[in-house]
């Protein structure tokens, strides 16, 4: 019984001894090579009895870490074929082009947020790391208090020296979705739900969508724009004479708008499909995840089940034209569109 027992315990030593020699591994990876991320993850497996009790070990999982740099190299690619894309000494003149980045100079970051891409959560998160939040619970802050205005400093607030500074030496990074589960989960949560803020959609939107789009509109649709089918939300998204008008509102804006992957090089690209995923990684490389996890949400989002019941309400120039309107976003990014592929 002892020898069993010193074999086994020699056993689980050499174990993590290899973690520990991998783990190693992967940090001088990622010295030598900073501009391919380790994502290290852990994941539990069933390795064996010891002393009669089933161990749950863990076994060092080395993601491929090219992952990141793949996702680099795509979006590299696709802006060379673009010659739409404004250079950096355009942007810095244009400043308010640079209005969605919040900079976290006690940690230097900066994040380039997405609405309907679990900004609420990490805009939470940036608040207790900064100080602006009576807890350590990102959760417990309403989520209208994160987007008010003057909670975050924009890179867009600072002098064109400082901009490229901080363009310079913060890390950077932004999260992406499938750009037609965006926008569907822009119209439920504006349109079609009682949020907080529909009734200002409603009524900001909502009547000109009915009044421009519906043929014979009751007048409680037209006075409370109430009612706003997704079809008509698309037509009003496709129209060329909207963006013409005024630029989109962030909600429906391209991923690429926002952000400008083809002029500033986020060191991070996540993507909203393994928010947890990659969130890690984003705190892996800021070296916060001893202080801060990212909050899971308690209320998961349904939006990609439902995407091709509301895209199959569209006609096939309808799908046409809105994937011309996402077209960067969708090369960027390496998403496919349902009813087109």
């Amino acid at each position: 019984m002892r020898v069993v027992l010193l074999r086994r315990v020699r056993q689980l030593v050499l174990l993590l001894l290899l973690v520990f020699f991998l783990w190693i591994a992967a940090i001088l990876i990622q010295d030598k090579f900073p501009g391919h991320p380790v994502n290290m993850e852990y994941n539990w497996r069933k390795y064996g009895s010891y002393f009669g009790v089933k161990a749950q070990l863990i076994t060092f999982c080395h993601t491929d870490f090219s992952q990141q740099a793949d996702r680099k190299m795509l979006t590299k690619d696709v802006c060379k074929l673009s010659r739409s894309n404004p250079n950096l000494d355009s942007v810095i003149e244009d400043k308010d082009l640079l209005d969605h980045i919040i900079v976290d100079e006690k940690h230097r970051l900066l994040y380039c947020y997405v609405p309907k891409v679990a900004c609420t959560n990490w805009k939470r998160l940036l608040m207790v790391l900064m100080g602006k939040a009576n807890t350590t619970n990102p959760l417990s802050i309403v989520a209208d208090d994160s987007h008010r205005l003057h909670v975050f400093r924009r890179l867009n607030n600072y002098t064109a020296e400082e901009i490229r500074y901080r363009l310079d030496h913060f890390m950077k990074f932004m999260f992406i979705r499938h750009p037609f589960e965006r926008l569907l989960s822009a119209y439920r949560n504006k349109f079609s739900q009682n949020s907080s803020s529909s009734d200002y959609f409603r009524s900001r939107y909502g009547r000109h969508i009915i009044k421009q789009y519906r043929v014979n509109a009751s007048e409680e649709s037209l006075s409370r724009g109430h009612d706003v089918s997704f079809r008509e939300f698309v037509q009003y998204v496709i129209d060329p004479q909207t963006v013409a008008r005024v630029p989109f509102n962030e909600h429906w804006r391209p991923m690429v708008d926002l952000c400008l992957p083809c002029t500033i090089q986020y060191n991070v690209i996540g993507k909203y499909e393994s928010l947890m995923d990659d969130a890690w990684l984003v705190l892996e490389k800021a070296k916060l995840n001893q202080f801060v996890s990212f909050p899971r949400s308690d209320r998961p989002s349904n939006t990609n089940s439902l995407i091709e019941e509301y895209t199959g309400q569209l006609t096939q120039g309808e799908l046409l034209n809105l994937y011309h309107v996402y077209e960067m976003d969708f090369r960027l990014f390496d998403y496919h569109s349902p009813g087109l592929d």
